[in-house]
């Protein structure tokens, strides 16, 4: 539950129990009071800004309307406290049983504690990574991976119908690169002499096994084929390589996609799906013969001084219109983009998602024009864009990797620091910042390794239930006997706890998984200042061998950490480890 949401119903409630009348006549406006944490916790548990919202349409002043909340508060069994702050905020403080009944919910792990249904199951499609599939997935990927990953399994969490996308580029001019470059990787796996790779050709060396496997399959019969035959031949050989070797890499990361939507689909018969999709929007009026003015500055790739087919895009919030059509008849990768969010209109997705690196922020204005023209402003489409990751051992950059010749992969990195790690760093800051990721600090084990910090957090939770097992052997969590727990230090671990249904919600609707991993730090800091306190005052220790019944309720508290930790960190796609080695 979140008990924000829900103290927001109680203070509607109480406002609108008062009688009170607007200066129009018209009804009250609750949709902008708000419950949020005081800025101050001394000063309570709960603050609301709804005498300021009230205020303003009864023309009264707003302490005065506070002083009527406050007392049509006052037989509310879970306040405790009502007072008035400042300008006119009303400050609550919640009684220790409603905290406990909280802890019930959070303790119990079939409760679902902190999951949500503002989704309303609501259709949404998740596009990320989407790499050419050219080769390994390299560092600047990982980010997007982790974001997207990330995001989507947030969202899930808050009641969203999810489904996580990517979108293979196997139809462009990169693939018959990457086809030329495996077809030199070829010859050379049958003994001929290649010399250098020449520019603008793959260079890596994990283009050797996809030439070794082309040599073994077809052995020297390519080399009599036409060349345009023999490049149609490795190119599917190619592209299949170079998905099987992404997937891996993406698996390694712990990033897996409910559909793999391949871009050569789209062309299939002559276009057809491509066609299909010009011709509904030439119907809507949005595609025309013109002309583009030349651009101011360099011109683009896809300028050409001529008339052609375009997409009318500045009457639905462009810059520009955009071309649809190549001078040699072939179709713009935007009119791939336009098949493409087509099919996904078709399948009914309500809301897209696009995460991309920084390098596409050019994207954003032509694809939210796109939306509008298909969907006619039905469907809320969003572009979220990585900023740049920089890769550091001790604070000096790291050096490309050997294997894929232009760039770090993210095998490396994962290969180097483990999974958790690099999931956790790469959310650890809004994707819109640039990001430090120094391979010494993200293995360091102390409290300025985020990550540490908060899988240490679970392991301390088990290494409690193990010392309760050896000291009181078949000594469980009690949640019946949580009335025990009186300390202002294990209901200030039960307050932070009971943040994690509002921390899911805001972070699902902002779209900022970054939330979630600062709230994760922020409870395993809360907690283990809590066992700090146990060090120093005996009397706080979670296992009392002399109280059995106040052990199992303080199991009771841990568990129910256990339970936020572990949810928040599955959001994350990193462990919930038992011990840390």
């Amino acid at each position: 539950m979140n008990i924000f949401s829900a103290f927001r119903d109680r203070i509607v409630d109480a406002v609108e129990s008062l009688g009170l009348e607007t200066r129009d006549g018209n009804p009250l406006q609750t949709a902008k009071v708000n419950v949020e944490p005081p800025r101050d916790a001394s000063h309570g548990d709960l603050a609301t800004n709804a005498a300021m919202v009230i205020a303003k349409q009864v023309g009264e002043n707003p302490r005065h309307v506070a002083e009527k909340i406050v007392a049509a508060l006052e037989n509310n069994p879970d306040i405790v406290e009502a007072t008035i702050a400042g300008p006119g905020f009303v400050n609550l403080r919640i009684s220790n049983a409603f905290w406990l009944t909280q802890l019930k919910l959070m303790a119990d792990p079939h409760s679902g504690y902190g999951r949500s249904t503002i989704g309303g199951q609501k259709k949404v499609n998740v596009e990320y990574v989407s790499a050419n599939p050219t080769g390994p997935m390299h560092v600047g990927h990982c980010r997007g991976a982790v974001v997207g990953d990330t995001l989507a399994n947030l969202l899930a969490f808050a009641g969203y119908d999810v489904t996580k996308e990517y979108y293979i580029n196997d139809a462009g001019a990169q693939i018959d690169v990457l086809a030329r470059s495996v077809y030199l990787r070829y010859k050379q796996a049958l003994g001929h002499a290649i010399g250098t790779m020449p520019e603008g050709l793959y260079p890596g060396d994990y283009l050797v096994p996809v030439g070794e496997a082309l040599a073994e399959k077809h052995e020297d019969a390519l080399l009599s084929m036409p060349e345009d035959e023999a490049l149609a031949v490795i190119k599917d050989a190619a592209v299949d390589a170079m998905m099987a070797l992404i997937r891996d890499d993406l698996a390694a990361l712990n990033v897996h996609h409910d559909v793999f939507f391949s871009e050569r689909t789209l062309h299939e018969g002559n276009g057809g799906k491509i066609q299909s999709a010009l011709n509904d929007l030439t119907m809507k009026g949005h595609v025309y013969k013109g002309k583009l003015p030349p651009p101011k500055g360099q011109l683009p790739d896809d300028w050409e001084d001529r008339e052609q087919t375009l997409f009318r895009s500045t009457d639905v919030g462009d810059d520009i219109d955009r071309p649809l059509v190549k001078s040699d008849g072939t179709y713009t990768y935007f009119a791939a983009d336009t098949a493409y969010f087509v099919d996904k209109f078709e399948r009914g997705f309500k809301e897209m998602i696009f995460v991309l690196g920084a390098d596409h922020g050019g994207y954003v204005k032509r694809m939210e024009a796109l939306a509008k023209a298909v969907s006619e402003g039905s469907v809320q489409l969003t572009v979220l864009l990585c900023q740049l990751v920089k890769l550091l051992r001790d604070g000096e950059p790291v050096k490309m990797s050997k294997r894929a010749g232009q760039f770090v992969t993210l095998r490396d990195v994962v290969d180097e620091v483990g999974r958790d790690p690099v999931r956790f760093m790469m959310i650890y800051r809004k994707s819109s910042e640039p990001l430090d990721f120094d391979f010494a600090k993200v293995t360091e084990q102390s409290k300025d390794n985020p990550v540490f910090y908060v899988q240490y957090a679970s392991a301390r939770c088990h290494s409690v239930f193990r010392q309760a097992e050896e000291q009181l052997p078949g000594t469980k969590a009690d949640l019946d006997r949580l009335d025990l727990l009186v300390d202002e230090s294990e209901i200030a671990l039960i307050r932070k706890l009971a943040e994690f249904p509002r921390v899911v919600e805001t972070a699902a609707v902002a779209q900022e998984p970054h939330r979630l991993a600062f709230y994760l730090y922020e409870l395993s800091n809360s907690f283990h200042g809590h066992w700090n306190k146990g060090t120093d005052n005996e009397q706080l220790r979670f296992v009392k061998v002399n109280n059995p019944q106040l052990t199992s309720a303080r199991l009771g508290l841990v568990q129910g950490v256990l339970n936020v930790l572990r949810s928040g960190l599955d959001i994350l796609g990193v462990a919930a480890p038992a011990e840390m080695r």
